[in-house]
């Protein structure tokens, strides 16, 4: 089981340098304590809600300061960037690492970016398909061209080629329910979350995946991974009454509320909030019930989480949850 941590929010009050500090602090207890990842989100023209706008660049400043936790993104969305740029950009941050980096990826369900920087939201799938391809032939390191809808390229090499080989895990993000079967064909690793979906839909696309993954005739069942609020205290009580309001306005923000309620029968069905032994006890129960292959904890999905109860939360989870589940 992979565990990691996700990083993206930016707590109200604090300075954009206190915003990148708290991120490089998180990091570096992730190194010390266990976790085997820390990914980055990717948000642009919010800075009220996040600082990540250049999560590659992050991850290569995170890389130099680390050096055995993986790092990678949650997720770059490739249709706002140039394809080879990309390529480049990540094989890049794959050396300096020493092939430590993870290529989480997707198109975003939010338009805002597109609408700010002139790309139709419309095009986004279509974009997001042509990206990819571009980038995994890039990574071969020879002269290739390209002919496509959106992008045109004529005899070119990119270099680096990736540390990895072939190429860094390609994780690919899925909420609607055309996109899971997708990502099988492709036989990419899957990025999953219950902001969006119950667990019993989210099990149903699981299996669309899996059972486009064997039809394409990849091997194994593929591989997924899990994005899930965490909140952890040392009583139930806390655990259910200090993160109330900010998961209320969690759920408020992602327009939630009303179909996905607050708890696991108090706390709603998309978090993971509790003692060690709960969570123990939740987490090994979405693991088996969807067939996970790595859990990634968001520790602060409102924003609003205090540094030292996420500081706790992480405590918590690597000392007492991890043994538990590995």
């Amino acid at each position: 089981m992979h565990f990691g941590i996700f990083l993206e929010e930016r707590r109200p009050g604090t300075s954009e340098a206190a915003a990148f500090q708290e991120t490089l602090d998180l990091a570096e207890e992730a190194e010390t304590s266990g976790l085997d990842g820390i990914w980055l989100g990717e948000i642009h023209f919010n800075p009220s809600r996040s600082v990540h706008s250049a999560p590659i660049a992050l991850a290569s400043f995170i890389a130099a300061r680390t050096q055995r936790v993986r790092v990678g993104t949650a997720v770059q969305v490739l249709p706002l960037g140039n394809p080879l740029r990309i390529a480049e950009d990540v094989a890049t941050v794959d050396h300096l690492s020493q092939g430590r980096f993870d290529f989480g990826v997707g198109r975003s369900g939010s338009p805002r970016a597109y609408d700010a920087l002139g790309v139709p939201y419309a095009e986004s799938q279509a974009r997001f398909e042509e990206s990819l391809r571009i980038i995994v032939e890039a990574w071969k390191g020879e002269p290739f061209s390209y002919h496509g809808t959106f992008y045109r390229i004529e005899k070119a090499t990119v270099s680096p080629r990736p540390y990895q080989n072939p190429h860094p895990p390609i994780r690919m993000a899925a909420n609607s329910k055309e996109t899971f079967p997708l990502v099988g064909r492709l036989g990419l690793q899957l990025f999953v979350g219950l902001r969006d979906l119950g667990l019993p839909e989210l099990r149903l696309n699981v299996a669309a995946y899996r059972k486009a993954w064997r039809d394409a005739g990849h091997p194994g069942e593929g591989d997924v991974c899990l994005r899930i609020p965490v909140y952890a205290a040392t009583t139930e009580k806390e655990a259910v009454e200090e993160p109330r309001e900010h998961t209320l306005y969690f759920f408020r923000r992602h327009a939630e509320l009303t179909r996905s309620g607050m708890g696991r029968a108090d706390t709603g069905p998309g978090v993971a909030f509790g003692t060690a032994a709960s969570l123990i006890d939740r987490l090994a129960r979405i693991r088996d019930e969807l067939g996970l292959s790595g859990i990634v904890a968001e520790l602060n999905p409102s924003g609003q989480f205090p540094m030292e109860r996420m500081q706790r939360t992480l405590r918590i989870l690597t000392r007492e949850v991890m043994p538990a589940l590995t």
